[in-house]
């Protein structure tokens, strides 16, 4: 019988790390290809990994509620010598390994180093704070993340304490935003601060100094060197980045370091869409049960323009530019926590209206309730961002790595412009929209650019308001 190595999978860009929910299956379990092996959980999806080969569970390297690298050996598996699982290789990165437990522990180290070289580096808690955490939290039959499990360490909060707060996550898990919301109605002020006047209400009577003593305290406080505490404005907060913001602050700062950023902008005239989806989102709604916004209008433009220049679906690798066969357009979704996720639509430019539509839809529906599987949030070509639906009329977006320029669409505004007519120009209301395109110049130049974003509003701009869905 050989054995392999089961690796946690990469889920997506700036994904670096996951937290193991549940086993589903235990040391001695048959499983067969595509068995749910565990559950995992990011700050940005729950999801399940599956098995890749048919055989037998050995060993479990990870606890319940332990963090594991992507990369990381996560399992064990025995299966038959002559089994060649092919697409599993290539997938899930499963590699023969030897009985010794040096070359288990060590094998994976290069290979992960080389998988996470677009991926931000976060750092694993160290045992000693592991430990104290399982210790802490081993008596409750709720799971929490390790980031509230750390404020909940950090803010003297009680397992009993934890578990009596109401969670809005996902089987009603307690967030971090569930947390910092009772942190700041504990009390109407800051758990340490809480904690020590607790403390002293304990043993106020007995401790109470007389009003000579506190003379003496008093004059003995401002003769004594200053403490190292320094007191804060009431009116300020101080709010922890968590770690998918920590994640997205060094997707952007490595992205301004990466790509030489250029923005070109083009006014589209898109009043022929606009009055087409006024016609016709009623009858669609009903006859299709959802809602049609201009979000899909504007990735079908997209996917048609970057047939037309494909040059804009590329990526760089070194010297070495690589040309995308797949149009896949992420798009900027803004969460209710105030973070950012990009969806992809995988072969958007294989979408019929309709399809795009539905696609958004769904995307858009499931990134607000945490619930995009991996795959999901990963493989993108060109990203679009829809800044307009903030009020936002333009904007100079960071372009979102590998990828070579993202596209952000802003607000559409009644404004008055000069038409060509037979009879001479003439000034009308249109609804007129502005779109940005900021791109790599090491590698798109200003021509290439600026006739892409020129070529989705003329795409806008040309819309058959007749058309039919």
């Amino acid at each position: 019988m050989a054995k392999y190595e089961l690796l946690l999978p990469k889920m997506g860009e700036s994904v670096a790390e996951a937290t193991i929910i549940k086993w589903v299956k235990q040391p001695g379990d048959d499983v067969e290809i595509d068995d749910t092996i565990l559950e995992i959980a990011t700050d940005k999806v729950d999801s399940e990994v599956p098995s890749p080969i048919n055989g037998k569970l050995v060993e479990q390297l990870f606890k319940q509620d332990e963090v594991a690298q992507v990369g990381d050996v996560i399992a064990i598996f025995e299966i038959e010598d002559n089994i060649q699982d092919g697409k599993s290789q290539e997938e899930a990165k499963l590699e023969p390994i030897e009985e010794k437990k040096e070359e288990v522990t060590q094998e994976p180290e290069s290979e992960t180093n080389s998988e996470r070289e677009n991926i931000p580096f976060v750092p694993e808690q160290s045992l000693e704070d592991k430990e104290h955490t399982e210790q802490d939290f081993s008596t409750s039959d709720r799971f929490y993340s390790p980031l509230v499990k750390s404020i909940a360490h950090e803010e003297s909060i009680s397992v009993s304490e934890l578990d009596a707060i109401e969670g809005s996550g996902s089987e009603g898990r307690v967030t971090k935003d569930d947390l910092l919301g009772y942190i700041a109605n504990r009390g109407g002020q800051a758990p340490s601060e809480q904690l020590a006047s607790d403390k002293k209400a304990e043993h106020v009577e007995e401790n109470k100094p007389s009003t000579a003593q506190e003379k003496s305290v008093q004059t003995a406080s401002s003769s004594s060197t200053p403490t190292a505490s320094v007191s804060k404005p009431m009116s300020d907060e101080i709010i922890e980045m968590d770690r998918m913001r920590k994640l997205i602050a060094d997707h952007m700062i490595s992205s301004t370091q990466t790509s030489a950023h250029v923005t070109s902008f083009v006014e589209a005239d898109v009043t022929n869409m606009v009055k087409w989806r006024d016609r016709v989102k009623g009858a669609f709604e009903k006859r299709e049960g959802e809602k049609i916004t201009f979000t899909p209008i504007f990735v079908e433009a997209v996917a048609k323009a970057i047939k037309d220049f494909p040059m804009i679906n590329i990526s760089l690798n070194g010297n070495q530019i690589i040309k995308k066969k797949d149009i896949n357009i992420g798009m900027a979704a803004a969460l209710p926590n105030g973070n950012l996720i990009v969806p992809v639509i995988k072969n958007a430019d294989q979408f019929n209206l309709v399809g795009l539509t539905k696609a958004v839809n769904d995307l858009a529906k499931r990134s607000r309730v945490n619930k995009l599987q991996p795959d999901e949030v990963k493989g993108g070509t060109f990203t679009l961002t829809n800044i307009g639906g903030f009020g936002n009329i333009m904007g100079t977006p960071i372009i979102n790595q590998p990828q070579v320029a993202i596209l952000a669409v802003g607000a559409i505004k009644k404004k008055p412009a000069v038409l060509e007519t037979e009879y001479g120009d003439v000034i009308a209301i249109r609804h007129m929209m502005y779109l940005s395109l900021s791109y790599d110049h090491r590698i798109v130049d200003g021509a290439l650019g600026g006739s892409f974003v020129k070529k989705v509003a003329d795409y806008l701009e040309a819309w058959d308001a007749n058309r039919e869905i």
